[in-house]
């Protein structure tokens, strides 16, 4: 039996990291203290993601999808529960960067590679745009509430993939 349903997980994840990013980046500002550092955590993120591209590319011992949203979703739950104004906070900022870069471009470079992306393009700029213009009524008690819940629905998302997974044979790897 094919759940036609988890078709939709790879779009809900590409979506919500868009739409989480006004968000991440104050929580960003906030850890990096200064603009110079703030470019280099990006950079981080950047040639992270990179890497985390080319390690799908190579194909050798692929990681499962699901574990890849368990992955992201922990990462943003993390940073829903870290405090700020400590002293190592751009330290931990600059692990959440490599991880979050490494998890957000192996998870691309998977999701180009699967048939419904061309779709999923189209419905993304959509979506996002809709989304964000929701977002703007929305009174903003802070940016933290935001990337904690995406992270429980990342981790959500890969908890179902791996459930259905056991359930049936048509899950995406």
């Amino acid at each position: 039996m094919k759940n036609r349903s988890i078709g939709y997980i790879p779009l809900v994840v590409s979506v919500g990291q868009v739409v989480i990013f006004p968000y991440y980046i104050l929580w960003l500002k906030e850890a990096s203290l200064t603009f110079t550092l703030f470019t280099w955590l990006f950079a981080a993120f950047s040639f992270s993601a990179a890497l985390g591209y080319r390690v799908l590319q190579t194909g050798k011992r692929p990681v499962p999808i699901p574990f890849i949203y368990m992955g992201m979703g922990a990462v943003y739950t993390l940073v829903g529960c870290i405090g700020s104004g400590f002293e190592a906070l751009p330290y931990i900022a600059l692990f959440v960067q490599v991880i979050l870069g490494f998890l957000q471009g192996y998870h691309h470079a998977w999701h180009i590679e699967q048939k419904v992306y061309r779709l999923h393009a189209i419905n993304h700029y959509l979506l996002v745009g809709m989304i964000m213009v929701g977002l703007s009524f929305v009174k903003i008690i802070s940016p933290i509430l935001f990337i904690t819940a995406f992270g429980v629905v990342l981790f959500v998302c890969g908890g179902t993939l791996i459930f259905i997974k056991n359930n049936d044979s048509a899950v995406p790897n």
